[in-house]
C-alpha cells in the first residue's frame, strides 16, 4: 500500500476535464532510443598497449621542447640589483660593497668586481640618488634592456583594476561628477576632477632611471631610451586632453613631479608618455618586472658602469622590494628556466610510466577471453542455465 500510494503521488497526474472522465497520465518517457539512452556510442577503452605509444609520442615531444627552452633561457645574459636599502646608507659616502644576498647575475664570463652602491643627495634639492657600480664582464651584442621589479605589490586587486576612466584617458574633458565612481577616492580633489583619476594612476613607479649607464675606467657611456617601450597595441587607449589647466589637478602621489600643480605648458600628454603607458596595464602577479628603458641598436662593451636611480618610490611601506635589473632577451622572452624544467618534468614522468606499462605488457600480457561475454543476449543462449533473477516491476517503475 505504501508503495502504490508513493507511486500515485510522484509519478502519476490526475487530470479533471468537463467533457472526459478523470484519466491517468503517467510520466514515463517514451520507450525511444533517445529516451532510454539506447543510442550507439563509442567508448574509449584504455590499455597499456594503446597508451604506450601515446605516452612515448608525450616524452619525444616535451624533451626537445624542455632542453630548447633551458638553453635558451640559460643563454641569457642580465644582472639584478635589489637596491631597497639603498637610502639606509650614509649620504654623499664612498662606495661600498653590496651584500650578495641583493645581487644575482648570468654572464658569460665571471665578474672579478663585485657590485657597489652608494648614496648621493643632488645639488640644490633633497631629492637622494642610489648610484650602481657594476661590471659587465663580456662585451653584450644583443640588445639590452632595462626593468624595474617589484614585489609583494597587488596590481591585480579587482578594485585597485577598475579604478580607472577610460573616457578621460582617450581625451574627453570630463566634470568630476561625470567621471566612473570607481575613481573614488580619487576622483576630485578642490571641487576639481583629478585627472588622471584612480588608484592605478595615483600609485605609479616614479624612482628617476638616468637615460645612460655611465663609464668609467676607460669605458664609454652607453645611451638608452624609453621610445617604443610600452606595446604599440596602447597607444589607441590614450589620446591629448581636452582640459586645460583650471579644470584639473594631479594626483596626490605626484606632488614631486607637479609641485605647483598643473599649468597651460606642462599637463602630461598620456599617448606619448611610455612609463604611464607601462605602468597602467597591470600585472597578474604581486612580483612583475615592468621596461623602463632599452638599447636595440648599439651593443654593450665589457667594462664597468654607474647607473645612477633617482628614490622616490617607497616599497617597505607594504613590505615590498624594488630592484635594478639589466636584460638581455631570447626567442622565448627573458630568462625563465621554470618553463623548460616543466616540459622536462613531464617528458620524465611519460617516461617512468611507459617502463611501467611496457613491463605490464610483458610480464602480465593481457588475456584473450571468449567475445560472446561482451553481449548479453549472447552469453544468455551460451549459458542457458544462468537465469535471469526475478525483478519486483513495482520497483522498475519507480527507477
Amino acid at each position: 500500500m505504501i508503495l502504490q500510494s508513493f507511486k500515485e503521488k510522484w509519478f502519476n497526474r490526475t487530470i479533471n476535464n468537463d467533457n472526459e472522465p478523470n484519466k491517468i497520465r503517467s510520466r514515463r518517457p517514451l520507450n525511444t532510443s533517445f529516451r532510454q539512452q539506447r543510442l550507439k556510442a563509442w567508448h574509449l577503452i584504455l590499455s597499456p598497449q594503446s597508451v604506450l605509444p601515446l605516452l612515448i609520442l608525450i616524452s619525444c615531444m616535451f624533451a626537445p621542447i624542455g632542453i630548447g627552452l633551458l638553453v635558451s633561457s640559460t643563454s641569457v645574459q642580465a644582472i639584478s640589483i635589489d637596491y631597497t636599502e639603498c637610502d639606509s646608507l650614509i649620504v654623499d659616502s664612498n662606495y661600498v660593497e653590496i651584500p650578495e644576498s641583493y645581487i644575482s647575475y648570468n654572464f658569460k664570463k665571471a665578474m672579478i668586481t663585485k657590485p657597489q652602491w652608494r648614496l648621493i643627495s643632488e645639488a640644490n634639492s633633497e631629492d637622494l640618488v642610489c648610484q650602481l657600480q657594476f661590471e659587465i664582464p663580456n662585451t653584450i651584442k644583443e640588445s639590452t634592456y632595462i626593468y624595474y621589479k617589484l614585489t609583494n605589490f597587488y596590481q591585480n586587486h579587482r578594485e585597485y583594476v577598475d579604478s580607472v576612466d577610460l573616457d578621460q584617458l582617450k581625451g574627453k574633458a570630463l566634470s568630476p561628477s561625470s567621471l566612473r565612481d570607481k575613481c573614488d577616492p580619487l576622483r576630485k580633489l578642490d571641487g576639481k576632477a583629478v585627472y588622471p583619476c584612480g588608484l592605478i594612476a595615483n600609485s605609479i613607479f616614479n624612482d628617476t632611471y638616468s637615460h645612460q649607464l655611465t663609464g668609467f675606467n676607460g669605458t664609454e657611456n652607453f645611451l638608452l631610451t624609453n621610445n617604443h617601450t610600452a606595446w604599440s597595441t596602447d597607444k589607441h587607449r590614450y589620446k591629448k586632453t581636452s582640459y586645460n589647466a583650471s579644470q584639473i589637478v594631479p594626483p596626490p602621489n605626484w606632488y614631486k613631479k607637479f609641485p605647483n600643480g598643473y599649468t597651460d605648458d606642462n599637463i602630461p600628454d598620456l599617448q606619448n608618455w611610455e612609463e604611464f603607458k607601462i605602468w597602467m596595464r597591470p600585472a597578474g602577479l604581486p612580483t612583475f618586472h615592468k621596461l623602463i628603458l632599452k638599447n636595440d641598436t648599439a651593443v654593450i662593451p665589457q667594462g664597468q658602469y654607474v647607473a645612477n636611480i633617482g628614490l622616490n618610490y617607497p616599497v617597505k611601506s607594504f613590505g615590498g622590494t624594488k630592484s635594478f635589473v639589466l636584460t638581455t632577451n631570447s626567442i622565448v622572452g627573458a630568462k625563465n628556466n621554470s618553463l623548460g624544467i616543466l616540459y622536462l618534468v613531464v617528458a620524465g614522468i611519460s617516461v617512468v610510466f611507459a617502463l611501467i606499462f611496457l613491463v605490464k605488457v610483458i610480464a602480465q600480457p593481457t588475456k584473450v577471453e571468449n567475445i560472446s561475454y561482451l553481449d548479453y543476449h549472447k552469453a544468455k543462449i551460451s549459458h542457458p542455465e544462468e537465469e535471469e533473477p526475478p525483478i519486483d516491476r513495482n520497483f522498475r517503475e519507480i527507477l
